[in-house]
Parts: C-alpha cells; sequence; structure tokens
C-alpha cells in the first residue's frame, strides 16, 4: 500500500461543502466511534492526540502542535497531521494537512446543523466573531445561503473590517444587540469565556449555532439563550460534560440533560425548520468528525488520482 501525502492546496481543491456534510450525516450511521484524546505538556507548549476508529471508516489519529511562542519565531503557533489507517489492516493509508482536516470538519459539522434545522429561506446571516473561524465560515455558509447576506459583528470593529475585506460583500454590525434579531442564522465563533450573545435579543423562527466555547469555563450565550431555545448538538459525548456551553448551566440546574434533544447520531431526530421556535446547535467537535472529514478527503483524492 502506497503511502498518501496531501497538502493544504491541493486537497482544497477537490472539496466542496455540501458533499462534505452528507459525508458527515452518511458516517454517523455507521457504528459509534470509539475515540480518545491525549494532552501532553511542557511549560506553555503542548502535544494534543485525538484519535477516533469507526467500525467500517477506518481509524483517524489527529496530532496538534500548540506553541505559543512560535509568534516571536515568525511561525505557525498550532501545527500537526492527521494520519489515517486502513479499517481492513491497520496500515497507515494517508497524511493530510492538519489546517485542511481541522478547516472543513469545523465549519462542516456546523454547516450540517444548519442545514438540519435552520431556515432554508435564510435571507441574513450573522457571524460573531472575526478570527480564522470565522472566514471558513463564510466560505461554508455563502455556499449553502447563496442569497444571504453575511454580516460580521467582533468586539474589536478593526477586525471585523480587515475580514469584511476578504470577503466581498460582507458587511459588518455596528451593535450586536441591533443586529441580532435581524438575523435568521446567528453563528458564534468567539474565545469568550463569559456570554456575548443574550436570549432577550433572539426572536422565533432563528437558528442560533454555537462554535466558539471548547473548554469547561467558555460560554457564549446566556442562560436566557438555553431555555428560550429548542437545543441539538454534534456529539453528546464532547458536548454535556465538557464545555461550558452546557456543563455550567447543567450543574446550575438551568439545563437537564433531556433539554439537548438529540446529536448527530440520531439525526431523524432534528425537525424540520419552525418558524415558530428557536434552534440551538452546539459544535462540540471531536476525533470522529475529523475521521469522517479526513476519509472524505482521501476517498475524493484517490477518485481524481
Amino acid at each position: 500500500m502506497s503511502l498518501v501525502q496531501i497538502g493544504f492546496a491541493e486537497g482544497e481543491a477537490l472539496l466542496d461543502w455540501i458533499s462534505l456534510t452528507e459525508a458527515l450525516a452518511s458516517g454517523h450511521q455507521r457504528p459509534k466511534a470509539e475515540v480518545g484524546d491525549t494532552f501532553l505538556y511542557r511549560g506553555t507548549d503542548t502535544l494534543l492526540s485525538r484519535s477516533a476508529w469507526i467500525d467500517g471508516l477506518g481509524i483517524a489519529v489527529k496530532t496538534a502542535t500548540i506553541f505559543p511562542d512560535n509568534s516571536s519565531r515568525d511561525l505557525p503557533g498550532v501545527n500537526g497531521s492527521v494520519s489515517l489507517f486502513s479499517d481492513a489492516t491497520g496500515q497507515l493509508e494517508a497524511l493530510i494537512d492538519f489546517h485542511l482536516v481541522t478547516k472543513w470538519k469545523t465549519a462542516g459539522d456546523t454547516l450540517l446543523g444548519a442545514l438540519r434545522l435552520a431556515n432554508p429561506d435564510t435571507r441574513e446571516i450573522l457571524i460573531v466573531g472575526a478570527g480564522t473561524v470565522a472566514g471558513t465560515l463564510i466560505e461554508a455558509f455563502s455556499v449553502a445561503y447563496p442569497d444571504a447576506q453575511i454580516r460580521l459583528w467582533n468586539r474589536t470593529r478593526a477586525n471585523a473590517d480587515a475580514l469584511a475585506a476578504h470577503y466581498p460583500g460582507t458587511q459588518v454590525a455596528e451593535d450586536l444587540e441591533q443586529a441580532v434579531p435581524v438575523a435568521d442564522i446567528l453563528l458564534t465563533c468567539t474565545m469568550s469565556t463569559t456570554p456575548v450573545l443574550r436570549g432577550a435579543w433572539l426572536r422565533p423562527g432563528q437558528h442560533v449555532n454555537m462554535i466558539g466555547a471548547y473548554r469547561p469555563d467558555m460560554r457564549e450565550a446566556d442562560d436566557t439563550v438555553l431555555t428560550r431555545s429548542r437545543i441539538y448538538c454534534d456529539s453528546f459525548d464532547t458536548t454535556l460534560d465538557h464545555i461550558g456551553e452546557f456543563k455550567i448551566p447543567l450543574e446550575t440546574g438551568v439545563l437537564a440533560r433531556e433539554d439537548v434533544l438529540a446529536d448527530f447520531y440520531s439525526l431523524d431526530r432534528f425537525p424540520a425548520y419552525d418558524p415558530a421556535a428557536i434552534t440551538l446547535f452546539k459544535n462540540g467537535g471531536g476525533g470522529h468528525l475529523d475521521l469522517m472529514t479526513g476519509r472524505y478527503i482521501l476517498d475524493l483524492w484517490n477518485r481524481t488520482a
């Protein structure tokens, strides 16, 4: 078996956002993934290895190195790779660019949630945050909702202006409280540990889709957002007890486990759009999604080779 190596540019040239969401949905029809994470530390530096095994789909190990001081060396702070192994033989099949898999997995996960829950005739999308993920969300959601106006809001206005300049047609919202009620889809991708989105600002028919929080102390939405919404996520295992968005309100009694109605392993329980309801989706990520995305990339690569 010859080893395939897929870089960012040549891999991305093959990919399509809608077909990726279909691959993720198909991946969740297979047996549930076995997953495991390993962390190693040296001072401020971190090595994260995230592994997943899905019967019939294979094995993925995604390794990331986080070296914060690399900025002083003019080097990227996050590096890594994704290794894919054969389900049949365990042999190494491919090494895929870490940033390629992470980019497409993150936005594809979020897009699948929106396509199942949000207004299919969405005309206004608000992205809260202006980092790298926000740019990826512009790319993904402009494909899925080509008639929608995408707006950005960020605490630091200059960052929103800079990102919007890279994506013609994207506008910058002046005031978050005024921008929220106008949006059909709200996407949050901040690094906040305190809520930036208030439930009092929401209206029926909206879809809230949260990406940013990934640690137990991080939240992007207040309790009222949760209590007003019908709640869904990509994986119970990677969200309920691990991310502050759910972990904190579960501990305080604001949220009960049964309030999170379904994850991607029960996509048939994601309802059709209801203009009278507010829906909320939490993107928690996980190695199984890296595996599904990596396998999607490798399959496309092999078909075009």
